[in-house]
């Protein structure tokens, strides 16, 4: 019965041009652009789709397109915004599964390498970010989503003196830079036992940090 109700009013919505239902349509679209445009980039990179191809893949037109975003560099935009929030997501559950800051800190590094070594977060964050955007972008965005949290935790550490004073700022985008040369890297090897090597690895370099 309550199903029933609520069909009737979506309906009534509609028929009447409800504020509410133009608001949830415009979502709708917007949300259909966001994971077909996604789909797509992460496929076949940014430089082989275009406009016509994504609008046909969402049902929608170019104009309900340029109603959300002025056009296709905006459009990967959004996207890539939408892959670092979900990496930082996974990066924030594993490190709050830790109670201690170490190993909080350990944790999220091995999960940011993980995540970043699927192709096609790898294709859109680390690949075409930088060369679509330009890497001051790229750099502000990569800022905004990670390398802030991962200087905040280091920061933490510091003060705590499990690692030694010292400037955070350097320590945490060279610690950046490694896992994302090493995601790359990663994506043109060929031997499966590379990740866990590589994970190992960035074990070692992280322990290598802490006093005594």
């Amino acid at each position: 019965m309550a199903e029933r109700r609520e069909q009737r009013a979506r309906r009534h919505d509609m028929a009447a041009g409800h504020p509410g239902v133009r608001a949830r349509q415009r979502e709708q679209t917007r949300a259909r652009l966001l994971a077909e445009s996604r789909r797509l980039f992460a496929a076949r990179g940014y430089a082989a789709v275009g406009l016509a191809e994504i609008v046909e893949s969402a049902e929608v037109t170019k104009g309900a397109l340029y109603h959300h975003f002025g056009g296709k560099a905006e459009l990967f935009r959004a996207v890539l915004e939408e892959v670092q929030r979900e990496v930082g997501e996974r990066v924030a559950a594993a490190a709050e599964q830790q109670s201690d800051p170490w190993e909080q800190l350990a944790a999220g590094c091995q999960a940011f390498l993980t995540a970043t070594t699927e192709p096609d977060l790898q294709r859109i964050m680390l690949i075409d970010g930088p060369a679509v955007l330009g890497w001051n972008e790229w750099r502000a965005m990569d800022e905004a989503a990670s390398a802030r949290h991962l200087t905040e935790a280091l920061a933490v550490l510091v003060e705590a003196e499990v690692i030694p004073a010292q400037p955070v700022a350097p320590l945490a985008r060279l610690l950046s830079g490694a896992m994302n040369e090493a995601a790359l890297w990663l994506a043109s090897s060929t031997d499966p036992e590379d990740l866990a090597h590589t994970r190992a690895a960035l074990d070692r370099m992280l322990r290598a940090l802490r006093q005594g």
